[in-house]
């Protein structure tokens, strides 16, 4: 009789060892805190794992190949995944990373060519 665990439908060697040296070697225990849980575990151990290894994951609980996760379930799970990485601490000595959005570089009080509109050629600022 074999001692190894059997092998996880969807996971390669490469993210099976980051499943086990997280404490996850079988379907029961990726089921029993489920795929964003686990995939968080293994991102949270330092390992950088694509959303691959979610979709994987999920795969796995549901009996299926990755690619076959409905497309609102892999929407769901990124959403999910997304939230729990915005709460993990910044990296050491890194700020927190602040969202960007369009809005707020938008200045629509001055055209946006009317910067580089000086005789110079360069900036158009006050001195």
């Amino acid at each position: 009789m074999s001692t190894t665990a059997p092998k996880l439908r969807n996971i390669g060697p490469k993210s099976a060892a980051w499943l086990r040296q997280v404490g996850l070697r079988s379907l029961q225990d990726v089921a029993a805190i489920g795929a964003v849980d686990a995939f968080m575990k293994v991102r949270r151990a330092g390992f950088k794992p694509s959303l691959n290894l979610l979709y994987s994951l999920e795969g796995a609980l549901q009996d299926c190949h990755w690619q076959e996760v409905p497309e609102a379930r892999r929407t769901e799970l990124v959403q999910a995944a997304e939230a729990a990485i915005a709460l993990l601490p910044p990296p050491r000595g890194r700020p927190a990373a602040t969202p960007v959005t369009t809005t707020q570089y938008e200045d629509t009080s001055v055209p946006a060519l009317a910067l580089f509109d000086d005789d110079r050629g360069g900036p158009n600022v006050s001195e």
